[in-house]
């Protein structure tokens, strides 16, 4: 997968946040996080939803059985730094719940019906959406 994603944050930065491929005319960011366990810094592409000022992030994981490995990293460090566009962008992640996290996972799912898919095809109770708010 570090290969893959390599090639598509190579783009996004080449191209001030603009990708080809199956990310074409999609809205994406790179979160920058750090390991839970390792402390390794990581850069992750993610297709996101803006929420007001705020962005909204899914631990999709194209409908796995698990959460994928930015998500944890997220919980344990939740103060990261995400690129949209050609910003650079401090912020502070929180996991979405309730009616909040609802209304924002409809709205994904309406948009970008894949992420209907992943929902259906996931043993997962719930994909999580995690809120990146400004600091």
């Amino acid at each position: 997968m570090s290969n893959w994603n390599d090639g598509i944050i190579d783009e996004f930065r080449s191209n001030d946040g603009e990708v080809g491929g199956i990310f074409e005319g999609k809205p994406l960011l790179l979160l920058h996080h750090k390991g839970a366990r390792t402390g390794i810094k990581r850069v992750s592409p993610l297709m996101y939803q803006r929420v007001g000022d705020s962005y909204a992030v899914f631990a999709s994981k194209g409908g796995a059985a698990t959460n994928p490995d930015w998500y944890h990293n997220l919980l344990a460090n939740t103060e990261v730094e995400i690129e949209v566009g050609t910003d650079k962008v401090p912020v502070r992640a929180r996991v979405a719940e309730g009616e909040e996290q609802d209304s924002i996972w409809e709205r994904q799912k309406r948009d970008f019906p894949q992420f209907a898919g992943y929902e259906q095809k996931t043993s997962r109770d719930q994909i999580p959406v995690i809120v990146l708010e400004r600091v």
